[in-house]
């Protein structure tokens, strides 16, 4: 008992948190790999393959941690510098520097798994991959902003929703209407100011994604 309400205490039940840690183990090695080996399948590598198996994801985990493992795969990585070529279609090479891309430790993902003191539920891992697009000058940062609010305008400062808040459905074919960026399939989804800044009238800051 908690004050007025009731609660189950899983530590007392070493069964129950030995299954919970054994799940969100799979299933985070399984987000890992299908991130790195789905994709491949995508782009046409028919020698490649991927079955959903816990006994084939460890030992890629392990050896990706063993090796600290960064780079993502190919077919990550063209996504990435196609959707930066066309945030710099207006700037010079000189104008901008690129970080990345580059994969989110394993250990991260874990970290997001557990339920975390003052959540209720489990949080959905968005990005497995991540780049920082560096812009020298605050004119060209807002161009580039300028682009994006231009070109989709509808994912700027709202809120999108999931499956898990309009379902799998509604969800699928929410991302099949929205826009692409030109000659790609990439789809941005959110463009958001980050919210770690002091000046939020001014921001230099902000989070592009995108599937």
């Amino acid at each position: 008992e908690a004050g007025k309400e009731q609660h189950v205490d899983f530590q007392r039940f070493s069964s129950a948190a030995l299954w919970y840690q054994q799940e969100i183990l799979s299933l985070v090695m399984r987000v890992f790999c299908e991130d790195q080996l789905m994709d491949n399948l995508e782009a046409g590598y028919d020698f490649q393959f991927y079955v959903p198996s816990a006994l084939q994801d460890a030992p890629k985990c392990k050896n990706d941690i063993e090796e600290k493992k960064t780079a993502p795969s190919a077919h990550r990585k063209r996504c990435f510098e196609a959707l930066i070529t066309f945030l710099v279609d207006k700037l010079t090479e000189a104008d901008y520097e690129v970080q990345g891309p580059v994969l989110k430790p394993l250990q991260s993902l874990f970290n997001k798994m557990f339920i975390r003191r003052g959540q209720t539920a489990v949080s959905v891992i968005g990005d497995m991959t991540r780049a920082t697009l560096l812009v020298k000058n605050e004119e060209d940062l807002n161009r580039v902003v300028l682009l994006i609010k231009e070109e989709f305008p509808s994912i700027h400062g709202t809120s999108f929703k999931g499956p898990g808040k309009i379902g799998v459905n509604n969800f699928l074919h929410q991302v099949s209407e929205m826009k692409k960026i030109p000659h790609t399939k990439i789809i941005p989804y959110r463009f958001k100011e980050n919210s770690s800044q002091n000046d939020k009238d001014s921001p230099l800051l902000y989070n592009l994604n995108f599937f």
